[in-house]
């Protein structure tokens, strides 16, 4: 996004209260968007999602078979006892048709939004971002068994690990990848910065240190970017779609005269319903743009278009949540959420301004 002011003004009581619910969207979204779309992540054949959850509307647990799960081609073989970070789901690898998240209960989240969670606790015990301290928690995380029940592990965390295990540095472990999971906790990190500076410059210096961890590349950083001029911008209050055509208009994506086609022609043959930030993060907009001032309907319609649409998902629920507020959200979205309660602590840590005196 183009720069502007290169910190927040202090906004008035009024502000701090939207401020506050504008921050708590952001989260909350981000993890309503990932645990809708569980059952129906990475389904490329939309017939196929159809037919074996209808139009999903809800949380629902996820099924084998799944007709389009890589997990029978899928390998890793940890170097040594440092990578190890399958644990007992290491022997459903290799294995054909096994769902992604087989396990999880419906409204749980998918492991890159559980690894959103330990940031935000960091940035809660930490009072702001320490990356060494994230670091040691994304370790311990990963390395204790039973710490999730996710079957899948994505590549930058695996190669992460295997880096690690080879003895390199941990700020060195992290490689090339442009996938859009490596934006999903970007949101939480915004908004919980928020509240603690009001310097963007250094909240875009802590995101993009973080997303250097796990993912690097000029296409991923660029996302991330803009990604986080937008929530800024949407979190003091500007218009949601002057900010996404403005945004669209500096990237040369034409968004406006696609809004009239139908979600599966522009998700899935003009943008890229998989993983790619060069196709998923312009879907992003598109949905932003195309359903906002409907959080609901903009959820559903990511959820059934299938491919990485937990991701997606993830970063489309942070942006609207920051444009309209947490009571945008649909309650039974928000309570039945497996993390509801300790999100909820760290929500009101994070964003909730103190009393005054």
């Amino acid at each position: 996004m183009g720069e502007r002011d290169s910190s927040l003004a202090a906004p008035s009581v009024e502000g701090k209260s939207r401020l506050a619910s504008r921050c708590a969207g952001t989260i909350w979204g981000s993890f309503v968007g990932d645990a809708l779309a569980v059952p129906a992540h990475w389904y490329y054949d939309v017939a196929a999602l159809k037919r074996d959850y209808g139009v999903v509307r809800d949380y629902l647990a996820p099924r084998n078979p799944h007709p389009d799960s890589h997990l029978g081609e899928a390998h890793y073989h940890p170097v040594n006892s440092k990578a190890e970070i399958l644990h007992d789901q290491a022997h459903y690898w290799g294995e054909p048709g096994i769902h992604y998240h087989q396990f999880l209960r419906p409204g749980e989240n998918t492991l890159n939004l559980k690894l959103a969670v330990e940031l935000l606790e960091s940035l809660a015990e930490r009072g702001g971002y320490d990356a060494n301290d994230y670091l040691r928690r994304y370790l311990g995380f990963m390395l204790t068994p039973g710490r999730h029940r996710d079957t899948y592990v994505e590549s930058a965390h695996r190669a992460f690990f295997q880096n690690y295990a080879r003895g390199r540095d941990l700020f060195e472990a992290g490689i090339v990848n442009h996938d859009i999971g490596g934006l999903v906790a970007l949101p939480g990190l915004v908004a919980g910065l928020i509240g603690l500076s009001r310097n963007e410059a250094k909240i875009m210096a802590a995101v993009h240190q973080h997303l250097s961890l796990t993912h690097r590349g000029a296409e991923i950083e660029q996302a991330a970017h803009d990604l986080t001029g937008l929530l800024l911008h949407l979190l003091r209050g500007a218009d949601c779609g002057a900010e996404i055509r403005r945004l669209a208009g500096s990237r040369d994506l034409e968004l406006q005269n696609l809004l009239g086609r139908e979600d599966s022609t522009v998700v899935g043959e003009i943008f890229s319903a998989g993983c790619p930030v060069t196709g998923s993060w312009p879907a992003v907009l598109y949905l932003a743009l195309k359903y906002f001032p409907n959080f609901e309907q903009a959820l559903i319609a990511n959820t059934n278009l299938g491919g990485d649409n937990c991701h997606r998902g993830a970063v489309l629920g942070a942006i609207l949540g920051a444009a309209l507020g947490h009571e945008a959200i649909p309650n039974r979205w928000l309570n039945g959420l497996i993390e509801h309660d300790r999100l909820r602590r760290l929500i009101t840590s994070l964003c909730e301004p103190p009393p005054e005196h």
